[in-house]
């Protein structure tokens, strides 16, 4: 997996892909690793790229003077 390349919305939709298979019960122990493993870089390039947007997105919050400012949002 190419990560810089690999979008969020297609990595959470492999993700998914992955976990509904793997819930099927029907892989064998060795794609069952295989996918697991997929699963967990997958998992971990979703997470880090939620931990990027939310660093970037601000708060618009109003003063008590009533004006406006920014503030990072925080969860």
């Amino acid at each position: 997996m190419a990560e810089k390349e690999m979008e969020f919305e297609a990595a959470l939709k492999k993700l998914e892909a992955i976990v509904e298979e793997m819930e099927s019960g029907e892989l064998s122990l060795e794609k069952a690793l295989k996918s697991y493993e997929e699963g967990v870089k997958l998992a971990d390039f979703c997470s880090k790229r939620l931990t990027e947007a939310e660093k970037r997105v601000e708060v618009l919050m109003k003063t008590m003077g009533g004006k406006f400012k920014t503030a990072p949002f925080k969860k």
